[in-house]
């Protein structure tokens, strides 16, 4: 019996990312899962260049790797003589707004009032929008009595959105009156450029969000010439007089056996100054933003237990807070829930009990529910953890987990943090907590677990990546994240630098 089966599956996870030696067997496997095996050797090998080969010697360092990462442990933080930070010298300046999400009983009519706010609210950005002509009709049973040919504009909620057999997009728009079909013609070379304008515009339509479309009335249809979304204005970027920067992170993952402790013990001796790299910059840090996953949790998925380096929920939590303990006081620390941590799975999710924790003994460590929004020095900053972008992705072409800020700008522009209903759990309430009211200047998500960037009309899309390796499930999709990658806004220039503690 070949005494490399176990060898022959690995093999198989490695498939194009690494080779295994030929004197490699089963017994020098055995007793470590295969998935979390992969996503380290994955790892191991990210940055090298040529031929891979998994041998006993690497393995030997993989393994020594693993043991050593095992547990994190707190890290002792010396205070640098000469390090004088400029951050410690300015006075906080904050503010948190939170939005009452009352529990209802989940009814029909709880879910049909959170709908009909979003309507309405949704419609009232569009309607005060520029540019909607004069021929905007109020209410969708309005349209029967209008005359073919008629150019109207009409807002509603997108109810459903099918390819027909000829190859034109049928959306159903709905109101609190009536429905209302739409349909998008089939681009043709000799039909000009602005069939084809309105096609695209409607592949980017998404079911359950609100928006507007102008179109030319042949009932029992409206043929449709754009799309009008809610949309944000163009603004210009705001700046602060103080030299103010602030840190953006997400997705520590404490608690995993991939969570990279070295490379965020680095960071915390960086905010400490005890790290040359980038000083200047970490002394001007005020502030710090965690859009959730701080811990890999208990039970998110499947047989989790055997990629977990701490099992017990509230260690996992204690040892997040022993690192964060160790920033200095005079930063500020907003930190939301994600999907793995100890709270409801459906949004908006409440900020994270104190209860978890002890002592949480800190007064510069502030608890959020997700999304939150905040100010820093009037730097408005809505953080959401992004669960909704894999909705966003995969209903949207163009958007990828590759460039997360793209399905970041989708969010953006239809002024929803979650606008597809039914794949990321919401909990419904008489008002629609996930409508963005507030333009923020800083758009902030994580999720992803990887890096991105933009600025769309005067609003900075930040995503913050992660501190945890390749995990063996993004090894299958073929998903590169980008760990240990700090984004920090400097709020005086109004400008992005991440920064890389993969780096010595």
């Amino acid at each position: 019996m070949s005494d490399r089966l176990l060898v022959e599956e690995l093999a198989k996870r490695l498939s194009g990312k690494a080779l295994i030696g030929a004197e490699l067997t089963d017994d020098d496997i055995k007793g470590i899962d295969i998935e979390s095996l992969s996503a380290l050797v994955v790892s191991y090998f990210d940055k090298s260049k040529g031929v891979n080969l998994l041998d006993k010697a690497v393995l030997k360092a993989i393994a020594e790797m693993r043991r050593e990462e095992k547990t994190p442990v707190q890290i002792e933080i010396s205070k640098p003589v000469g390090f004088r930070p400029e951050a410690r010298e300015i006075e906080p300046d904050f503010k948190i707004y939170t939005t009452e999400n009352r529990r209802t009983a989940a009814t029909v009519d709880d879910f049909s009032s959170y709908f009909r706010d979003r309507l309405g609210r949704l419609r009232r950005v569009i309607e005060s929008g520029r540019g909607l002509s004069s021929g905007l009709v109020y209410s969708i049973d309005k349209l029967n009595g209008y005359a073919n040919g008629r150019e109207v504009t009409i807002v509603g909620m997108v109810y459903d959105k099918i390819l027909t057999k000829k190859g034109n997009i049928l959306v159903t728009l709905e109101d609190e009156s009536g429905i209302a079909k739409v349909i998008f013609t089939k681009p043709d070379a000799g039909r000009g450029t602005g069939i084809a304008d309105a096609f695209g515009m409607a592949s980017r339509i998404v079911h359950d969000e609100v928006i507007g479309i102008r179109g030319k009335i042949a009932s029992p249809f409206l043929i449709a010439n754009s799309v009008v979304w809610p949309e944000v204005p163009v603004r210009q970027r705001r700046k602060t007089e103080e030299r103010v920067a602030m840190a953006f992170t997400s997705d520590i993952h404490v608690g995993s056996k991939l969570f990279q402790e070295r490379q965020f013990s680095r960071f915390i001796e960086w905010l400490n100054g005890n790290i040359d790299k980038n000083k200047e910059l970490a002394s001007r840090i005020k502030y710090i933003v965690i859009a959730g996953d701080v811990v890999d949790g208990i039970g998110v998925y499947p047989n989790q237990d055997k990629d977990l380096s701490i099992s017990d929920i509230y260690k996992q939590y204690s040892v997040l807070f022993d690192f964060l303990y160790d920033i200095p006081e005079y930063i500020h620390v907003f930190m939301l829930p994600g999907n793995h941590d100890a709270v409801q799975r459906a949004e908006p999710q409440p900020k994270l009990d104190a209860g978890l924790f002890k002592e949480l003994r800190q007064s510069n460590i502030h608890l959020l529910p997700n999304p939150a929004y905040i100010e820093l020095h009037g730097i408005g900053i809505l953080s959401y953890h992004g669960t909704s972008l894999d909705s966003v992705i995969q209903g949207i072409q163009g958007c990828s987990y590759s460039r997360p800020e793209t399905a970041m700008l989708e969010v953006l522009r239809k002024r929803h943090i979650s606008p597809i209903y039914g794949d990321n759990p919401i909990m419904p309430g008489k008002r629609d907590p996930l409508v963005i009211d507030r333009v923020p200047d800083i758009l902030h998500m994580g999720h992803l677990h990887r890096n991105g960037y933009m600025e769309y009309h005067g609003t900075e899309l930040i995503n913050s990546g992660t501190w945890q390796a390749r995990t063996s499930y993004q090894v299958k999709l073929g998903h590169l994240p980008t760990p240990a990658v700090l984004p920090v806004y400097d709020a005086a220039e109004g400008s992005v630098w991440p920064v890389d503690f993969n780096e010595a």
